[in-house]
């Protein structure tokens, strides 16, 4: 492997020559991308053997990274090795993702920060499990820390697959296309350092990142959830088998996503189609199968068409339908079928989350008791 030290750098004068120092250490030929500093950081490199670019103005670190495997590209290199400019990253540790990409190329690695509790602001432990839940969803890999910018990437894989994100959600987006393309992600864990001059710039903007965050995960999903085949770099091999089938997609969190989606989709007015949707829906979100389509079958008849219409008729006249008969049933099937949608939509997300929860709690202590 031909590999390409890359640092993206933004205001990061006081920690970025110690950085790029630690990198070259590692005899990684190194580019620093400049996405548009003001401080001076690029000056702070003057006499250490390695090629600059700098972007202006700053599309984000996405771009930053796009463009860094494009001449990496050029230049022949295989993969490029990022970390972030800030001083929080070792470099001498880049050996240790070097190392464990050496039996499973082409992957990507990340390295996920050893970070204990109480170690991290409560914010950054939210935006990692945050981030972590909607990875998990849209490419059903588990990954403890999504947002690590300490990672190896092939440059083939950067070049020919197309990305929406340029800025904050670059990092996530190119796990879940990783993984869609067939790549292993693999988490190698890697220290955190807490040296002087590593303060970390931010350069964020609260609303608009997050609200680019939720889009971008809208469309990674509704993705995940279209019919058409992924395009492939690796293929993967098939599992099978009911035994397979069985213990697939089985932790506490994921057996009670199954049985709450299963839920909702059986109060859904789609019969005979509820079956065949439901094993769509959790094949594509990577969730047990099983577990789906036993809730909703258990849940569907007769239950969820009797509450679901005393419910839309509830809120469509203000009281219960108490009279059960051939004009109320057929004659009127078609405001009965109206009712019914209403209701699924209202009580369906309420008792597939009461589902979810039950299950949830359920599964713990069935894996704490030691049974399982």
């Amino acid at each position: 492997m031909n590999v390409l030290g890359v640092i993206p750098v933004c205001n990061h004068a006081a920690a970025i020559r110690a950085v790029a120092q630690g990198v070259l250490d590692q005899g990684l030929p190194l580019l620093v991308v400049d996405e548009g500093s003001d401080d001076g950081s690029l000056e702070r490199l003057a006499g250490l053997e390695l090629r600059s670019l700098r972007l202006e103005p700053n599309g984000g670190k996405g771009q930053a990274l796009l463009r860094a495997a494009a001449l990496a590209g050029q230049w022949g290199y295989d993969a490029i090795l990022t970390l972030d400019a800030d001083g929080r990253h070792d470099p001498a540790d880049a050996r240790l993702l070097l190392e464990a990409a050496a039996g499973v190329w082409p992957a990507i690695l990340v390295g996920t920060r050893r970070m204990g509790p109480g170690k991290a602001p409560r914010a950054s432990r939210f935006g990692r499990s945050f981030s972590s839940f909607w990875v998990r969803l849209e490419c059903g890999q588990s990954l403890a820390d999504t947002q690590s910018g300490f990672r190896l990437y092939p440059v083939p894989f950067l070049l020919s697959w197309s990305f929406r994100s340029r800025g904050c959600g670059f990092e996530v987006e190119v796990l879940v296309r990783g993984v869609w393309a067939g790549l292993p992600l693999l988490a190698v864990p890697v220290s955190v350092l807490h040296s002087a001059g590593s303060a970390r710039v931010s350069r964020s903007h609260l609303v608009k990142d997050n609200l680019s965050l939720v889009w971008l995960h809208v469309h990674l999903l509704v993705r995940a959830l279209a019919p058409w085949p992924h395009r492939r770099m690796v293929a993967r091999p098939r599992g099978g088998g009911l035994r397979e089938l069985l213990r697939e997609h089985s932790s506490p969190f994921e057996l009670a996503a199954a049985v709450g989606i299963g839920i909702f989709l059986g109060a859904l007015p789609i019969m005979p189609f509820g079956l065949p949707v439901t094993v769509y829906v959790n094949r594509k979100l990577h969730l047990n199968q099983l577990a789906g389509v036993a809730a909703g079958n258990l849940w569907v008849v007769p239950l969820a068409p009797f509450l679901c219409i005393q419910a839309g008729h509830l809120m469509r006249y203000g009281q219960l339908l108490s009279q059960f008969n051939r004009v109320t049933l057929l004659g009127q099937i078609h405001h009965r079928a109206w009712e019914w949608l209403l209701g699924s939509l209202v009580l369906g997300p309420l008792l597939g989350l009461a589902g979810a929860l039950v299950t949830y709690l359920v599964a713990r202590a069935y894996r704490g008791s030691g049974t399982a």
